[in-house]
């Protein structure tokens, strides 16, 4: 098919529709077998990639060594500091992440755990590991301000 970009051709994501393929599918085809599999190999990929960045920081922490100059050791230590907070979100994302995956096997991935409802295809290009609709985090949000919950 000329023109045709339906298919990324890039490391292990042979046959994987692109975004833009994605974005173009009707309504009637949410969560189709082609879309579960995007997503899937983005939450692998992403999985992957949180994966490498914890055993690069579990090296890095491991190599350092004490320096003479108390200023120095103290930048040092505030900078393992800020990377241990980054890697701490980043395993917080990785349960997500998980958990993600699994709803794509299990075939609940793409739909309101509150309503049932499609959460859609934009929102989850932008953030893969979505649970609510817009609407149904927005709800949650406002309780959360008004309960503290």
């Amino acid at each position: 098919m000329p023109g045709s970009n339906a298919v990324k051709k890039s490391e292990g994501s042979e046959g994987v529709v692109s975004e833009a393929a994605l974005l173009k599918m009707p309504a009637s085809q949410y969560m189709n077998e082609a879309q579960l599999a995007f997503f899937k190999d983005r939450l692998l990929t992403m999985q992957r990639e949180i994966l490498e960045k914890a055993g690069n920081t579990s090296e890095h922490l491991r190599e350092h060594t004490a320096e003479s100059d108390p200023a120095d050791q103290a930048t040092i230590e505030e900078e393992n500091a800020l990377e241990l907070r980054a890697r701490d979100r980043e395993r917080k994302l990785l349960r997500k992440v998980e958990e993600a995956i699994r709803r794509v096997e299990d075939g609940s991935y793409g739909y309101c755990e509150e309503t049932g409802e499609p959460i859609g295809v934009k929102r989850l290009l932008a953030r893969p590991t979505a649970t609510l609709t817009i609407d149904a985090q927005t709800r949650r949000e406002q309780r959360q301000k008004l309960y503290g919950d």
